[in-house]
């Protein structure tokens, strides 16, 4: 109890208190917990900072989606008479979320509030100029984007439209949060985009770290199991299948944070289910195909198709031998 006692010298526990036998357990419990922040600090906040709240940025990103792809997500009717109100209205509330969002976020980046007083002036200052940033490339994004939806009905014989690979396809959702995701990762704004990755990878089960580079016309089909790392490069019109895994071999401790990790993959590549591309200095070469379940550690040269040899097969009939 010495501990808790350096966590808060004016704090009483609870079970020195007088109360009946259940309270008393609470209070125990308490105590426990209470215990347990002073030991394990590290996992605790609780230095009166607001840290961006997950439920806001999901509504930010929700917000940010529907200004991307216009009437789409939202249950009332878009012409371009309303169009323009519309996208006031939802830029307006967006800018207003991620100023919130992004001043509780720099809070907490190296340097900021175990190191030097916040300023509430400056972080919204800093904020403010950030999330216009933000408001202002969704041009550029949507350019992006609408090369993918093609590249969408392009690499999918079963795709009939572009609304339907809109507003089914676990692919093109993620890519398009994605887009926005590294947009901010870019700008250098902490925890927000890591935030966004993984709402849109719990919703489709894509993972696509925001520093990871991908060019236009990227395209994953299915997705489910898809993992991009945070150094990975990926070039034009490039394919993915579910399963797919560009990863890092084992780093060492003292590696630095921007070092590559992970492949790069150039233009017109096609990746099939299951496989996996790992290394920093591993670069599949313009125009290759990588077959399912295939294992790369190494660079492969432009134009070539790596599959695996035909698996050896059993069968065994488990059919009673009185069959015919």
């Amino acid at each position: 109890m010495a501990a808790l006692r350096s966590f808060d010298p004016r704090y009483v526990p609870f079970a020195s208190m007088t109360a009946p036998p259940d309270q008393q357990t609470l209070a125990h419990a308490i105590d426990g917990i209470m215990a347990s922040y002073a030991e394990h600090g590290n996992i605790n906040h609780l230095d009166g900072q607001n840290l961006p709240s997950r439920a806001e940025v999901e509504q930010l990103l929700d917000d940010l989606v529907a200004i991307l792809f216009p009437g789409y997500f939202v249950k009332d009717q878009l012409d371009e008479l309303t169009a323009r109100y519309f996208v006031g209205e939802r830029c307006a509330r967006a800018l207003r979320g991620l100023e919130r969002s992004i001043a509780r976020a720099l809070c907490e980046e190296p340097g900021g509030s175990d190191e030097r007083p916040c300023s509430e002036e400056d972080i919204n200052l800093r904020a403010h100029q950030l999330a216009i940033d933000l408001i202002q490339s969704i041009p550029s994004i949507r350019a992006m984007l609408d090369t993918d939806v093609q590249a969408a009905l392009a690499g999918d014989p079963a795709a009939r439209s572009a609304a339907e690979v809109i507003l089914s396809y676990p692919g093109v959702q993620a890519i398009a949060v994605h887009r926005v995701a590294h947009q901010l990762y870019r700008l250098g704004v902490p925890l927000i985009p890591r935030m966004m990755s993984e709402l849109v990878h719990s919703r489709t089960g894509i993972d696509l770290h925001p520093g990871a580079r991908i060019g236009l016309s990227f395209f994953i089909d299915h997705g489910t199991g898809v993992v991009v790392g945070e150094t990975t490069v990926i070039g034009e019109h490039v394919k993915l299948y579910q399963g797919v895994t560009l990863g890092a071999l084992s780093v060492a401790p003292d590696a630095k944070p921007q070092e590559q990790r992970h492949p790069t993959l150039e233009d017109d590549v096609t990746i099939y289910a299951g496989a996996t591309i790992l290394g920093g200095t591993t670069v599949i070469g313009r125009g290759s195909t990588i077959g399912g379940n295939v294992w790369l550690t190494r660079s492969v040269p432009p134009g070539t198709t790596v599959v695996l040899d035909n698996p050896s097969l059993r069968f065994i009939n488990h059919a009673p031998r009185d069959l015919p």
